[in-house]
């Protein structure tokens, strides 16, 4: 198996891709009354499900977590300390909500932490340089 990428239950639509596309710039395919809609950010996969139509498809419920959701975040990585808090301001002008300001951590990595609209934890980071798996 290979990884195809990672999706979000939402319940909030076309304010959750307003946010991924307007505020940290990913690629949609679909509009904004999708029940469900592929974000590309790099060449990952990223797909948004509507909560609703996820349970009808599903016969179950689910439960969802209220305010922020300290259980997975998502990353995202720029190659400097000074885009690291250029992207968090950006960001932050854009509407998203401030969880921790642009800080050096002490294993090196400048990082900060912003939240979407439906509290869904995001790191931008650095290791000021370019950015290498390996």
């Amino acid at each position: 198996m290979k990884l195809d990428g990672f999706g979000l239950f939402v319940d909030d639509m076309p304010t959750m891709i307003r946010f991924y596309r307007d505020v940290l710039g990913f690629e949609i395919t679909g509009n904004e009354n999708a029940v469900n809609v592929y974000l590309i950010k790099d060449g990952t996969l990223f797909m948004l499900y509507e909560r609703k139509n996820f349970e009808k498809m599903t016969s179950r419920k689910y439960e969802y977590l209220k305010g922020f959701n300290g259980h997975f975040e998502i990353a995202l990585y720029v190659d400097t300390f000074e885009e690291v808090d250029l992207e968090y301001a950006k960001a932050i002008a854009k509407g998203a909500c401030s969880i921790l300001e642009p800080t050096t951590a002490p294993w090196g990595q400048r990082t900060c932490y912003i939240a979407d609209p439906e509290g869904n934890l995001i790191e931008i980071g650095s290791f000021n340089r370019s950015f290498d798996r390996v």
